[in-house]
């Protein structure tokens, strides 16, 4: 049986030397992963399948409609007892900043081998920052916050919560026209057991 970590939000006065750069350098680093994939062409990971799927069925553009899907996806804390923090701000200003100037420098590879190695190479960075940013417990960003959420409600291992959301995500992004590819399925599959893993490496734990 695999142990539930505790993810639950911490008093920012708590340790912030050490909280607030792992919480930063982790944004930054999902921002870096995202550009990485997005680079090697190769797929789209579940939500941005899903804001692919919605633009294809609306007339707004996807940078609004990823921000309308984020205020949904909070609407749903509500009911888990979820609150946002520091690092729910940061989520959104930090990504959005870096992850333009990652792109920029970051150029498309034409080899095949190239771009897999940019794609998993993505993934796997994408865990290691996704459980930076959540573990130093200064808030989660809106869709890791219905994570985390379910994890506590449920009792269910972070790994098995983020799964379901990416392949339900993925599903209702395809079935509206998104598109899906090889990335976009490894990503589904590989990035909860990544984070799971990562986790109990890098969360901040409370003292008692």
């Amino acid at each position: 049986m695999v142990a539930v970590v505790d993810l639950r939000p911490i008093p920012v006065t708590r340790n912030p030397g050490r909280r607030v750069p792992q919480l930063f350098c982790g944004l930054v680093l999902y921002a870096v992963s995202m550009a990485m994939q997005i680079r090697s062409g190769l797929g789209l990971n579940p939500w941005d399948v899903l804001h692919e799927g919605l633009t294809r069925q609306t007339p707004l553009s996807f940078g609004l409609i990823t921000g309308i899907t984020g205020a949904v996806v909070l609407l749903l804390w509500i009911p888990l007892r979820q609150r946002p923090g520091v690092g729910t701000v940061a989520n959104v200003v930090v990504i959005a900043a870096v992850v333009d100037v990652a792109l920029a420098l970051l150029p498309a590879p034409d080899a095949l081998v190239a771009r897999i190695a940019l794609l998993v190479g993505g993934v796997v960075l994408n865990g290691v920052a996704t459980a930076a940013y959540v573990g130093a417990r200064l808030g989660p960003g809106p869709r890791d916050g219905l994570m985390t959420g379910l994890s506590a409600r449920t009792g269910w291992s972070v790994r098995l919560v983020r799964t379901c959301i990416e392949v339900a995500v993925l599903a209702c992004g395809w079935l509206l026209g998104g598109t899906v590819g090889l990335g976009t399925v490894l990503y589904a599959l590989a990035i909860g057991p990544l984070t799971q893993a990562f986790l109990p490496l890098v969360v901040v734990r409370a003292r008692p």
